[in-house]
């Protein structure tokens, strides 16, 4: 019998999230033991009116191409995505698989090859998400795998992934759209801003914001959501930041990351495990050593490291920065293969100034600002 809550989601993903229409051309993709999900969403869309195709990926066949491939060979560009990301007018995924760990082995030099692959597609959808011609949610299916890694027992893991979507509400759309209206109010003031200024255990950074457009992610592009960002001027950076929780790249943990910048630039790169890797993918290419992202977490609902960055980066009392590729929609310039977030905890004396006032404190928003500025 299926869950409620995850046709629930399907639902929400296509009638909410990218209000599929009529004759659009949808693109359902996710790993085989997330099949699940695939035929609840491919139904959805067809009683939509959309076109629905689907791939299913295997992490074991992802394992034995970044196993057995030549760095040259993983360089060759991704084809069927390059090619089914330039007509899609959806893109639907779901993460999920049977081991977090498949590639655990692989060199910091195969994974950053990789990541060039992806260089061809990647632009396709940076541009068209923005452009608004392509609409995308990336969403979890809770899977054995993801619940031993949030130390979890898998019916757990279940009540966690669709409580964090508030899925168990009479009404999701409802209470979705409820936060955002909500958080419509910190992007109004933040959009009228020119600097941020962070502060917090191990951190002290500068990022300018001005001319940007901050975005509402109200679980639209992610599901779960709970978050506002922008993509910052990125070669006006300046400071150091120490990341709080474990940042994994496909399975791969680097944990305790110190960076300095300068200029927008990463000039220094420190990690307690993992620099290797850290090292690596910031050489991926031109725009891998700056940042393309900087985010405040929002959804309360979400408390604890589970190391799975949908969720983690939503943390409530947190705020994340991704280094790599930039959010045109928001304004953002800085191109990259890579796009890469990573943590902050601001809940113990953290503290964010915007041109010198100060709007969020210990993980929370000074709601008195939101008044004094009639918003």
């Amino acid at each position: 019998m299926t869950d409620p809550r995850l046709s629930k989601l399907a639902k929400l993903l296509v009638n909410y999230s990218t209000k599929v229409q009529p004759g659009e051309f949808v693109f359902v993709q996710c790993d085989e033991v997330a099949l699940p999900w695939a035929k609840e969403v491919i139904k959805e869309v067809v009683k939509a009116g959309g076109h629905a195709e689907y791939r299913l990926t295997s992490e074991q066949i992802d394992e034995t191409v970044l196993k057995y491939s030549s760095e040259e060979q993983l360089r060759e560009e991704k084809f069927i995505l390059k090619n089914v990301l330039a007509k899609a007018d959806v893109w639907l995924t779901a993460w999920g698989g049977r081991n977090t760990r498949s590639f655990t082995n692989i060199p910091g030099e195969k994974m950053k090859a990789n990541l060039q692959g992806a260089t061809s597609w990647r632009k396709i959808y940076s541009e068209r998400m923005g452009d608004g011609s392509l609409r995308w949610c990336g969403t979890q299916f809770p899977t054995q795998s993801e619940a031993q890694e949030a130390s979890m027992s898998l019916s757990d893991y279940e009540d966690f992934v669709y409580g964090a979507g508030l899925l168990d509400s009479e009404d999701p759309v409802a209470e979705w759209m409820r936060i955002s209206a909500e958080q419509d109010r910190w992007v109004n003031y933040l959009n009228t801003k020119k600097e941020l200024h962070i502060i917090s255990e191990g951190t002290d950074i500068k990022v300018k914001i001005e001319g940007r457009k901050w975005i509402n992610c109200d679980g639209r592009v992610n599901f779960p959501d709970g978050e506002i960002f922008t993509s910052p001027v990125h070669e006006s950076i300046n400071g150091y930041i120490t990341f709080s929780f474990p940042s994994i790249y496909m399975g791969q943990e680097v944990e305790g990351i110190r960076l300095e910048v300068e200029n927008g630039k990463v000039v220094k790169a420190e990690a307690k495990a993992g620099e290797e890797l850290l090292k690596s993918l910031l050489a991926t290419d031109e725009g891998s050593c700056y940042f393309g992202e900087m985010a405040i977490g929002t959804n309360y609902g979400i408390k604890e490291c589970t190391k799975n960055i949908l969720f983690d980066e939503k943390i409530g009392g947190t705020i994340h920065m991704a280094i790599g590729d930039s959010m045109p929609e928001a304004g953002g310039t800085n191109k990259s293969s890579l796009h890469w977030d990573m943590i902050c905890d601001m809940r113990n004396g953290g503290k964010i100034y915007a041109d010198g006032e100060l709007f969020y404190e210990n993980g929370q928003f000074k709601m008195e600002i939101l008044e004094k500025y009639g918003l």
